[in-house]
């Protein structure tokens, strides 16, 4: 079996570092869905406008693949200590590269020759090629009362972010630009994206991320995520 990729995500999220795990969690993140030829025909799009929701089906392009695969992964949410078979997990380390994302949909671009879908709280890396594109039907998808083992529910907010003066005065001069900068940092780091096993113990590193156009740049102490530096990337 072969697949094309239908389109390519443009993503606030440039590395794989700091993307949440699941859709949902960053209603602030924006992103721009490029519809390649020769699926960039309109008429192709016809009625998706009477939806609010889509299915992404997506490659994990950027995970190294290997001929061998492990029937077992290691979740986050369970803290990275737990092993659960991988069929169990939405772990992109899997036999074939293959995810699903649900995002919101608020519309369709037209630019420059090129058809765009506007969507929102994004879980996927900039670049992410699209195998394909579904409606999102409640009374399919929606299941309330389902069981979903170890992610029954929502995760928590772990970190309460604060910013350091030279962080609020980069925050200042592109807020003409980036309005919406100081909510996305707030809600990617509010996740806490350090590697599970660095939860709950002293944590001395200076962490940074590639996020829109900026270098972000900070610090653990506890429950607290302090941002050092917010930097445009030149």
């Amino acid at each position: 079996m072969t697949f094309e990729s239908i389109a390519v995500l443009h993503s606030p999220y440039k590395e794989k570092f700091a993307v949440p795990r699941q859709p949902g969690l960053v209603p602030s993140a924006k992103a721009l869905l490029e519809i390649l030829p020769p699926y960039d025909d309109i008429n192709a799009f016809n009625g998706l406008e009477e939806f609010s929701h889509l299915w992404l089906m997506f490659i994990f392009h950027k995970n190294v693949q290997t001929n061998d695969w492990n029937p077992t992964v290691r979740p986050p949410r369970l803290g990275g200590n737990k092993r659960m078979g991988v069929f169990a997990t939405r772990s992109p380390s899997r036999p074939n590269p293959i995810g699903l994302s649900l995002v919101e949909f608020h519309g369709i671009k037209q630019e420059n020759g090129k058809i765009y879908l506007q969507l929102s709280n994004i879980d996927l890396v900039d670049g992410t090629p699209i195998v394909d594109i579904k409606p999102y039907i409640p009374y399919a998808d929606a299941k309330p009362h389902a069981s979903a083992g170890f992610a029954q529910q929502t995760p928590e907010s772990l970190m309460d972010v604060q910013f350091s003066a030279e962080a609020q005065q980069s925050i200042k001069c592109h807020r003409d630009t980036q309005p919406e900068l100081k909510q996305l940092i707030v809600e990617v780091l509010q996740q806490d994206p350090r590697p599970a096993y660095k939860k709950n113990k002293p944590d001395t590193k200076t962490y940074a991320v590639h996020l829109l156009d900026f270098n972000i740049s900070w610090i653990n102490e506890g429950l607290v995520t302090n941002v050092l530096s917010i930097e445009p990337r030149i």
